[in-house]
């Protein structure tokens, strides 16, 4: 059964990881949708260096270029939930960016 990628949506509707995406350099957009594809066929199996796993249930899909960019996702049933996008800048995965990640994941459990 093929896994289903979606994005995180607020209640107003914007789709923060969308316009992320879409203001990237042009360079890194093919990139990070391969990674995003790669995400889509090989689900829980895609490991590193595309994928890294940050706490019991958020990972991070890593697309590399002139700019790092991590995009936090997780899985539910046999949906995977792209949560939070950002430029890494630092050998570790600020807390912020997971905390973000984690806020998003309970709003989709509220769904």
């Amino acid at each position: 059964m093929p896994w289903r990628v979606k994005t995180y949506e607020t209640k107003r509707g914007e789709k923060p990881v969308d316009e992320f995406i879409k203001s990237c350099d042009s360079q890194i957009i093919p990139k990070i949708s391969h990674v995003i594809d790669l995400l889509e066929t090989h689900g829980h199996l895609l490991r590193m260096p595309h994928s890294k796993k940050l706490t019991s249930e958020i990972y991070e899909l890593r697309a590399r270029g002139k700019q790092e960019i991590r995009i936090t996702y997780a899985f539910k049933g046999r949906t995977i939930w792209l949560l939070h996008v950002f430029k890494k800048q630092t050998q570790k995965t600020p807390a912020r960016e997971i905390s973000t990640s984690e806020k998003r994941l309970l709003g989709i459990d509220g769904l």
